[in-house]
């Protein structure tokens, strides 16, 4: 399970480079690595979606009530 969520804290952290890339200087690292929504940078964006996902639920391993 650790696996899991270090590659998720690592698409995590890729995703949001590439937000703060867009965000400040208009420039998409995966789309200029891999061509413009071509099949790799497509499946890239569903890992990281998916990656947020799962992250979800380390809010709830972490609550204490």
């Amino acid at each position: 399970m650790k696996i899991l969520n270090a590659i998720s804290l690592i698409l995590i952290i890729i995703g949001g480079i590439n937000w703060g890339l867009i965000g400040f200087f208009q420039f998409n690292l995966v789309d200029f690595l891999f061509g413009s929504f071509s099949a790799l940078s497509r499946i890239i964006y569903c890992l990281v979606g998916l990656a947020s996902i799962y992250s979800i639920s380390f809010f709830a391993k972490e609550r204490v009530y």
